[in-house]
């Protein structure tokens, strides 16, 4: 064989392996796309994870699934996507606490969401609302504020779980204004709000997404809003700064969503994903549609939200201290 036909067969059989290597999975069509969400069906992360699959599915080309994986603060949620092949077909639609409250909380946290997955890319912010029931006395925070500490203990308010941010944002409400209520646990913002409408709860602060609906409804009375202005979807409900109550000044607790994925996915892969997501993201129907439900856009890179992960994780610590989940 001739040297120069002999170095090209060489470099054909060493070539040959890389060039058969199958393609990253998302860049074969069709194969479906798993989207993990942590809570109940009907609940607020669920319907945001609805609403984006759906957009997602348009980028990707392929059928997006929505799973519900409930229980242990979304941590069973999280876990399925540790254990699932980096190939992009298994994604979290991650509500922030388990990423930033949960690590601070829990004695025996199944994975650490800093080294255990792949932040893929940022979805939104919200802030969270706080309900009561419709025959409750008080119409406004500092009536039921002063009812509180006339009644201590009397009231009860409901959460997704211990160590929520609606569970945290109400306790660090409650330590602010100098008030004493008991935790109602549950298993999402769901049945919590089923039992606010049925006066077996007083009250919860749940995602003004899902929240002005109710309100819409009259099946919940509003009072305030965590966020440090008023919200476009409820522009006549203040603010918890506005109530005028010392401790309350500066009040500002919200949260966010984004996606995660295995830890090892290919870069090539992960560039894939992130655009995918912010192309899905900029739809007009979607943008238009988590304005409504009172959304605050929030995109960019991996490290946009691993480094935002990173630093609210780092506040919570303190804020948690003395709270743990067995």
């Amino acid at each position: 064989m001739p040297q120069m036909t002999r170095r090209l067969a060489i470099a054909a059989l060493t070539l040959t392996p890389l060039a058969l290597a199958p393609l990253p999975a998302l860049a074969q069509e069709g194969q479906p796309v798993r989207l993990i969400v942590g809570y109940a069906a009907g609940g607020p992360v669920d319907q945001g994870a609805r609403l984006f699959g759906q957009a997602l599915a348009k980028e990707l080309n392929t059928t997006v699934m929505v799973e519900n994986k409930t229980g242990a603060n979304a941590t069973i949620a999280g876990s399925e996507v540790v254990r699932a092949k980096p190939d992009g077909l298994t994604l979290w639609f991650a509500a922030s606490p388990t990423i930033t409250i949960s690590p601070n909380v829990m004695s025996k946290m199944p994975f650490d969401p800093a080294k255990d997955l792949a932040p893929v890319a940022p979805i939104l912010s919200y802030y969270n609302l706080l309900v009561v029931n419709n025959s409750e006395p008080y119409k406004n925070l500092q009536e039921l504020v002063a009812y509180a500490k006339a009644n201590p203990g009397k009231l009860a308010y409901g959460s997704a779980g211990v160590g929520a941010s609606n569970h945290l944002g109400a306790l660090l409400f409650a330590r602010r204004s100098g008030i004493e209520m008991n935790h109602i646990p549950y298993k999402g913002n769901a049945p919590a709000m089923t039992d606010v409408i049925g006066g077996q709860l007083n009250m919860m602060l749940d995602i003004i997404s899902t929240a002005s609906n109710y309100v819409h409804a009259g099946k919940v009375r509003a009072l305030a809003v965590t966020s440090p202005q008023r919200n476009a979807a409820l522009p006549d409900v203040p603010t918890f700064a506005e109530s005028g109550i010392e401790g309350l000044k500066g009040f500002d607790v919200g949260g966010w969503y984004g996606i995660y994925g295995p830890k090892g996915m290919a870069p090539e892969l992960l560039a894939k994903l992130n655009k995918a997501v912010n192309a899905a993201l900029a739809q007009p129907d979607l943008k238009k549609r988590y304005k409504e439900l009172g959304y605050d856009e929030w995109t960019g890179s991996p490290q946009t939200l691993a480094e935002r992960a990173a630093k609210e994780r780092a506040m919570w610590a303190t804020v948690t201290q003395g709270i743990t989940v067995d």
